[in-house]
């Protein structure tokens, strides 16, 4: 017997690239959504449910590759049963759910949301905002319009509010001090004294304030500020900044891992920072620009596009869009290309691409100029 005779062959190698293992099959979860019955995986959001139906719900601070933090507040809908209205991108779907996205009580709260937002941040280069507005009937100017157009109060009714709140503390001490007799008079009176005078204070402060207000000199609080402008390839204006997280989230645990920025402060003062408020050159950012990619309302910009705006020729509807792969390493990420005048402007990547996410590396989303200098 030969050794061909015995001789193993190999196989061919598979042309395809084996498949994980199927897992076992999602529980599906029941739920009724404006009127429509849908069934989703157990874990999914409303939101995805909704996606399911093609029911749009509007977001500003929701994204697919982020993790969600129910600041927006926008994309709240009813359950019905439920005491508060839900966040559709973080409420989890649960069996016999009766939703509804587009209830009188759903788009009043949407509608107060469009118009806090819009009477304190500059929301003229957010993309879609205006649009928004209009289909809620948002007016943020009426938030101005309750400060400035109280009703008249005249010094002389101040003057009487003052007199009478005092003369009623005051005769309040006499029957006490009568009623309770000489030996607890005196500590009577000063215990009213004091009360008399605290009322007396508190009607003034409010008096005081009242009259403020009807002569306008309350103005309404804003975020407006200088365009922070300390590096050469981005700006940031936080005076169109709504408080999305979105830019926090993509520095850090959801992408970038970089931890540059956060939130500081509490309530309206609270504000997207760098570490100890230092200038972006001196902090830990590294420059990818993630965060640009996210923010919903141009409150970070990449330098080019803010010159452009800046000098009124930004023109995106006659810009050509065309993906390419970047030249700079082996990883092949994919690039979005923006191209106005015959010079690229802008660079983004695709949110639904495997590779990226829609996150690049500084070369990746700035290092274009050496094209347009060819």
């Amino acid at each position: 017997m030969s050794h061909d005779d015995i001789a193993f062959h190999l196989p061919p190698a598979p042309r395809d690239i084996p498949a994980a293992p199927a897992g076992p099959a999602p529980t599906m979860v029941p739920l009724t959504i404006d009127g429509r019955a849908v069934e989703v995986p157990s874990g999914a959001t409303l939101i995805d449910a909704c996606a399911a139906l093609d029911i749009t719900v509007p977001t500003l601070c929701y994204l697919k590759t982020l993790t969600p933090v129910n600041a927006c507040r926008m994309c709240v809908v009813e359950v019905e049963g439920a005491r508060v209205l839900a966040p559709a991108c973080s409420r989890q779907v649960e069996p016999g759910m009766v939703v509804k996205t587009r209830s009188p009580r759903v788009n009043l709260s949407r509608k107060m949301v469009l118009e806090l937002l819009g009477s304190s941040v500059d929301l003229s280069t957010a993309p879609g905002l205006a649009e928004m507005m209009a289909e809620y009937d948002a007016r943020p100017e009426r938030f101005h319009q309750s400060l400035t157009s109280a009703p008249s109060v005249s010094s002389a009714a101040l003057a009487s509010e003052s007199a009478s709140s005092a003369s009623s503390a005051a005769l309040g001490e006499s029957a006490s001090s009568a009623a309770l007799g000489d030996s607890a008079s005196s500590a009577s009176s000063v215990a009213l004294g004091d009360s008399a005078s605290s009322a007396s204070s508190v009607a003034l402060a409010s008096s005081a304030s009242s009259a403020s207000l009807a002569a306008g000199s309350v103005s309404v609080a804003s975020v407006a500020q200088p365009v922070k402008v300390d590096n050469d390839l981005y700006v940031r204006d936080y005076g169109k900044c709504i408080l999305c997280y979105k830019c926090v989230e993509a520095c850090g645990t959801d992408a970038q891992h970089t931890f540059a920025i956060a939130v500081a402060g509490r309530g309206f003062n609270a504000h997207i920072s760098t570490e100890l408020d230092v200038p972006l050159p001196d902090s830990a950012c590294v420059y990818c620009g993630n965060c640009i990619a996210v923010c919903p309302t141009g409150a970070l910009m990449a330098t080019p596009e803010f010159e452009l705006r800046k000098a009124g020729e930004w023109r995106p509807e006659t810009q050509a869009v065309t993906d390419t792969i970047c030249p700079y390493c082996g990883v092949g990420c994919t690039l979005t290309v923006h191209v106005q005048d015959q010079q690229i402007v802008k660079v983004t990547s695709p949110f639904d691409n495997d590779v990226t996410r829609g996150n690049l590396c500084v070369k990746g989303r700035f290092g274009f100029e050496y094209v347009n200098r060819t």
